[in-house]
């Protein structure tokens, strides 16, 4: 068996490996160093003395001295102190209000708060577990279709993958050696298009079938302008204030993601001091969290990058590339390709997993096509939405059905999230064909 046919096995049997439910990481990592030994085998080296096993350190040393990386413990720690901080509830409720007079109320600002949230907290889990506590439940109550609702929440809680600062952003960043502060400018309009488009599709069904989004009743949204301002002013603002100096910090140049992390990180627990959740045992959870993540995410990178070096040095790249490029596909072709296979691997798998194991596959393939690794990210970013919406992984259900009413059933969230699934295609043929829909910011703030 040649090398080249050594690496398509390592590909081969990592995959089955994944699929029977073994350990991402460690089974990367055993991939690694498995197949790495027989790679760089010599009679002549003793058995310890493997280059293998330089590489392997190497490379985790490469991981935990990653500035870029450094970025991601600080974002979650952020995040999951403002969770904590009981802000969601109040910021719910004041957009209801101040939205009350348009169709499907209560979801649009379901759909605000989980945009806003996703963007102070970056973490899907977090965000689907909260709002499906705290809007489902009001969005039942107030009449709304079962299957409306849960969509609304699903395709609202996943939106931190895609607007900064998102964690998958700083892995792609990291894994394609693309600027994570441009990354960061390139995602900020589709995260916006994509969540207006989620707001206009809520609104129409609405109007086109009132049942699925009753009004509420005149006496339970009828407020004063002067106490409607005064609860955006003590739940919008404050989030917004912090999400708006940890974005601009960045954006413009004050401070590298880094530096912007550990400010968004202080400032959080401000907010939750602030609101008076702050204390010793909130402290400790958030960073117990937040180590656990980060682990995760660096065993990751370190068994991503080693099993990466021993399948590339045995051939694996070259072969997948020669094939691809054999098939004379147009840009166009490739792209769509691309997303087909991202969007089918989303299915059994997590976007760690995808952004980490198999994007690296396509990176080598961007160069002769002629597609920028930037536009390619928010490309992948837009598709990973799906991930999290489509059976049998599909996280975003299951979050929201662990905290659901008992008569809500699983098969009704995947109905309700259907819907949204076509508007990120929708969100990803726009982008296509208005690419400065993601590159106009960073182009005119970087001069890329």
């Amino acid at each position: 068996m040649s090398d080249p046919q050594v690496a398509m096995l390592m590909l081969a049997l990592l995959v089955a490996t994944i699929l029977l439910g073994f350990p991402i990481a460690f089974t990367l990592l055993a991939m690694g160093i498995g197949f790495g030994f027989y790679a760089y085998y010599s009679p002549d080296v003793p058995f310890f003395e493997n280059t293998i096993f330089d590489l392997t350190v190497n490379q985790t040393y490469s991981v935990i001295s990653n500035d870029v990386l450094v970025a991601v413990p600080l974002f979650l720690f952020m995040g999951y102190i403002v969770e904590r901080a009981n802000i969601v509830d109040k910021l719910f409720f004041s957009l209801n209000i101040a939205a009350r007079r348009v169709p499907a109320s209560m979801a649009v600002a379901a759909l605000g708060t989980c945009a806003i949230f996703a963007t102070a907290v970056g973490i899907i889990g977090a965000v689907v577990t909260l709002m499906g506590l705290l809007a489902f439940p009001a969005l039942l109550k107030a009449g709304y279709d079962r299957q409306f609702a849960a969509g609304v929440i699903c395709a609202g809680g996943c939106l931190g993958i895609l607007i900064p600062p998102s964690i998958m952003l700083i892995l792609y960043a990291a894994t394609a050696g693309v600027s994570i502060v441009q990354a960061y400018a390139a995602a900020f309009f589709p995260g916006l298009l994509l969540a207006g488009l989620y707001m206009i599709y809520v609104m129409g069904r609405a109007l086109l079938n009132p049942r699925l989004a009753p009004k509420p009743p005149k006496e339970a949204t009828e407020m004063p302008m002067r106490q409607v301002l005064w609860m955006m002013l003590t739940s919008f603002v404050p989030l917004a204030v912090l999400i708006l100096a940890v974005l601009g910090a960045i954006l413009f140049g004050l401070a590298t993601p880094t530096e912007a992390a550990s400010l968004g990180a202080f400032g959080g627990l401000l907010l939750a001091a602030a609101y008076r959740t702050l204390d010793w045992e909130m402290l400790k959870s958030s960073v117990y969290l937040t180590v656990r993540t980060s682990a995760m995410v660096c065993w990751l990178f370190v068994g991503s990058w080693t099993f990466s070096s021993v399948f590339s040095y045995l051939g694996g790249h070259e072969i997948i590339k020669e094939f691809v490029l054999g098939l004379n596909l147009s840009p166009v072709m490739f792209l769509i390709l691309a997303q087909v296979i991202i969007f089918l691997l989303g299915w059994p798998l997590e976007w760690s997993e995808i952004i980490i194991i198999f994007v690296p596959i396509f990176l080598p393939l961007l160069e002769p096509f002629g597609v920028d690794p930037l536009f390619f990210g928010i490309l992948v970013a837009l598709n990973l939405q799906t991930s999290f919406m489509t059976p049998p992984m599909a996280m975003a259900a299951y979050y929201l059905k662990g905290v659901s009413p008992p008569e809500v059933q699983l098969v009704d969230i995947f109905k309700g999230s259907f819907p949204f699934l076509f508007i990120v295609v929708l969100a990803m043929v726009l982008l296509y064909n208005f690419p400065d829909i993601a590159l106009w910011l960073p182009n005119y703030v970087y001069g890329r």
